[in-house]
C-alpha cells in the first residue's frame, strides 16, 4: 500500500524563519555528519537540509511539531540514523525506502497507523522504534527487513499478529508491551532469530502460549506480566519445561 508521502512530500518546502540557526547547524554537520535539530519548534523540514543530503549520517528532528516528512528525505543516501520522535506524524513517505544505509529508525510518540511498503528497501535497517503511536495492526513491512534486530511497538493498540507472515520476521527482540493482544499465532515459533518476546500488559490467556511457542521456538525470554493469568498458570502449560531450559541456559551465558 502506498503512503501519502510521495504525493504530499515530493516537493521541498521553503525554509522557516529560523534559517540562520539551521545554517549554523548545517555548517557543523558538514564536518561531523550529524545534524541535531530537536526542540526547535519546527513545523516543516527546512529545504536547506538538502545541502547536506550526501554527507549526513545522523539526522535528529525529534521534539518538534512536524506533521509530515517530505519526500526529499529519500535523497539523504548516506543516512544511518533517523530520529523523528515526539512529532505529529500520521504517515511516513514512500521515499524512506531509498535510504539503503539506514540502520536506526526512531518514530516514537507520533500518530502513525501504518508504515510504507517501500520500507523493505532499507536493507540494513536493524532497529525500529515505534512505541506510542496509533497502530492497530502489526505493520507487515517489518516482516521483510532482512537485517532487523530490534522492534519496539509497545504502547500501541495492536490486537493480533499476522499468522501468514509473522514467521518471516528476522528480529531478535520484539516488544509488544501495552497493546491489546488477545492471541498469539503458533507461527511465532518459526521466527528463526527471535530470542526475546515482550507482551506485558495485554489481554492474553495462558492458552494463547501455544506449545510450539514454548517448546519449539528459539525464544529464551518471554515477558508476560500484566495479562489474564498468573506465572504458575504458564508453568503448567505443555512446552514450558523446554522454554525454562532455554531461559536458564541464556542466563548462564550472561554470567
Amino acid at each position: 500500500m502506498g503512503n501519502e508521502g510521495s504525493k504530499k512530500g515530493g516537493s521541498a518546502p521553503s525554509a522557516p524563519s529560523g534559517s540562520n540557526s539551521v545554517k549554523q547547524h548545517l555548517e557543523r554537520a558538514a564536518k561531523s555528519g550529524v545534524l541535531q535539530l530537536q526542540n526547535n519548534g519546527l513545523k516543516e523540514v527546512p529545504a536547506a537540509l538538502l545541502q547536506a543530503r550526501e554527507m549526513l549520517r545522523n539526522l535528529d528532528l525529534s521534539h518538534n511539531k512536524l506533521p509530515q516528512i517530505p519526500g526529499f528525505i529519500g535523497q539523504f543516501v548516506a543516512l544511518k540514523q533517523l530520529h523523528l520522535d515526539h512529532n505529529r506524524l500520521t504517515f511516513l513517505p514512500d521515499e524512506l525506502g531509498n535510504l539503503k544505509k539506514l540502520e536506526i529508525l526512531s518514530v516514537r510518540e507520533n500518530a502513525l497507523q501504518s508504515l510504507p511498503d517501500t520500507l523493505v528497501g532499507c536493507l540494513v535497517l536493524k532497529t525500529v522504534y515505534l512505541s506510542s503511536n496509533h497502530f492497530t495492526h502489526f505493520p507487515l513491512a517489518i516482516c521483510d527487513l532482512p537485517k532487523l534486530d530490534t522492534v519496539d511497538l509497545s504502547r500501541n493498540k495492536i490486537s493480533g499478529l499476522p499468522a501468514d507472515s509473522i514467521e518471516r520476521l528476522k528480529a531478535m527482540e520484539l516488544n509488544l508491551n501495552q497493546n491489546q493482544l488477545s492471541s498469539l499465532p503458533p507461527e511465532l515459533a518459526k521466527c528463526a532469530r527471535l530470542k526475546v518476546l515482550r507482551v506485558e500488559e495485554n489481554c492474553l490467556n495462558k492458552t494463547d502460549f501455544h506449545e510450539a511457542i514454548l517448546a519449539d521456538s528459539p525464544i529464551s525470554l518471554i515477558a508476560f506480566d500484566g495479562n489474564l493469568f498468573q506465572d504458575k498458570d504458564l508453568q503448567q502449560m505443555a512446552g514450558f519445561e523446554q522454554y525454562q531450559e532455554r531461559y536458564t541456559a541464556t542466563k548462564k551465558k550472561m554470567f
